[in-house]
């Protein structure tokens, strides 16, 4: 950034707009302009050593059957009879890879505002473990429809932000017709979030169950990962350049600079001349994930609307 730029502060909004604005910055420029516009990044961090697995699902879908199998002990009383396990169980499992607390919950069987007793606490200690938690496996079983319950827990898991894995339990039930029927039941239920990875598992058989640790470390690497703000800006203007956003009020919004502003998940800040409205922020998250990847993490993109100078 020249010394120009730096001593008037904020640069002009036609320096923005020229095509290689900001070629030449190194990261320290990029962050003097982030402090000029008032932005601050967060840098949460993340435990090497212990990692906390949240086994979150609706009654029945084989949780407290998944965390015996993976630590090789009844450390959850598993029975036929939905929600059995009322409060949550820890344990310290060592996979291949890392040490992990792995978390079983009760399920969420009614909406909180509709739960009574213990089903409420449970509820709430559901929503308080994934909240404790930076990786969530998923469950859902995969011998039925996916339901209202499953997608209520999928939304608390995105509303917290965590590390995703989805897991479809008791594939050794699976017939050919269910198979078909549980393709077209993901792409009707599930279509919104593509970035997931998936894995087939038998808590009962112990099958895949091999698979998910690989899942977990990919999650969690890139739900702490991030992108250099050149980098970042370098990719938006390529994306703009191809598909601009829609006009708002007679004019188009101009994207000035974006940053991430934090991980765990990532954040990307949009700085704008306009609003960006809904379906453009989301064509911005694919473009993104095509060029970065972030599989099984939530990318959120806010948007900072700057304030016109008066004349």
């Amino acid at each position: 950034m020249s010394s120009e730029e730096n001593a008037m502060g904020i640069p002009d909004e036609s320096e923005f707009l020229n095509p290689h604005f900001g070629e030449d910055f190194s990261e320290s420029d990029w962050e003097q302009l982030e402090k000029e516009f008032g932005f601050e990044r967060e840098t949460p961090h993340l435990e090497e050593n212990l990692c906390t697995v949240a086994i979150v699902g609706r009654p029945n879908v084989g949780k407290s059957s998944l965390l015996n199998k993976i630590a090789g002990e009844e450390r959850s009383v598993v029975d036929d009879v939905a929600g059995t396990t009322v409060d949550p169980v820890d344990s310290l499992v060592q996979l291949d890879g890392h040490l992990w607390k792995f978390i079983d919950t009760a399920g969420l069987r009614k909406k909180v505002k509709n739960a009574q007793g213990h089903e409420y606490y449970a509820s709430l200690r559901t929503r308080g473990v994934i909240d404790a938690a930076e990786v969530c496996l998923f469950m859902i079983d995969s011998s039925e429809p996916v339901s209202e319950q499953d997608q209520r827990v999928l939304s608390m898991i995105l509303d917290a932000g965590k590390a995703l894995v989805l897991v479809f339990n008791k594939w050794d039930l699976m017939t050919e017709d269910r198979r078909w029927e549980l393709e077209r039941d993901i792409e009707q239920q599930l279509a919104h979030i593509p970035w997931v990875r998936r894995v087939n598992i038998s808590a009962k058989t112990g099958r895949a169950l091999q698979k998910l640790e690989p899942y977990m470390e990919e999650a969690l690497e890139n739900w702490d990962k991030r992108i250099t703000t050149g980098q970042l800006n370098t990719w938006l203007r390529a994306t703009m350049a191809q598909n601009p956003p829609p006009m708002k009020g007679g004019r188009i919004p101009r994207v000035l600079f974006a940053t991430q502003a934090s991980t765990q998940p990532p954040v990307i800040v949009l700085f704008t001349t306009g609003f960006l409205d809904a379906g453009y922020r989301r064509y911005l998250e694919r473009k993104f994930r095509e060029a970065f990847g972030f599989e099984g993490t939530p990318v959120r993109i806010a948007v900072r609307v700057r304030e016109r100078r008066q004349k």
